[in-house]
């Protein structure tokens, strides 16, 4: 539970941070939200990328297994891992963007953020 707790208040010391300086806009929030948009924007790919290279070593095991039925089992295996996570990984994608294109939401800061008088 100390481990929990220890782990939240480490989470959420910049949010607490933020607060206490008093600033009068969220510029900084929101700037520091689109850098980790971006961040994640550019990891998706990678992340794809992986799982296929996980399928074709997977394919390149199962064609180099030769007769042994353990060595095919677990080609078989790696191939079907990397299947499921090329398949998880284009349909979040798939599906965020199409959430996002049907609701009109943007990937932007909005100009008009609330100020604290």
């Amino acid at each position: 539970m100390k481990k929990i707790l220890a782990s939240l208040s480490v989470a959420f010391l910049p949010a607490f941070l933020f607060a206490a300086t008093g600033s009068g806009n969220f510029s900084s929030l929101y700037s520091t939200l689109d850098s980790i948009s971006g961040f994640i924007n550019r990891l998706i790919p990678f992340v794809i990328g992986v799982a296929v290279l996980v399928f074709i070593i997977g394919l390149i095991q199962f064609v180099t297994s030769g007769g042994d039925e353990d060595k095919r089992k677990a080609a078989r295996d790696t191939i079907i891992w990397g299947i499921i996570i090329i398949f998880v990984m284009t349909s979040v994608w798939g599906l965020v963007n199409i959430l996002g294109s049907t609701f009109s939401l943007q990937n932007a800061a909005p100009s008009d953020y609330p100020q604290v008088p």
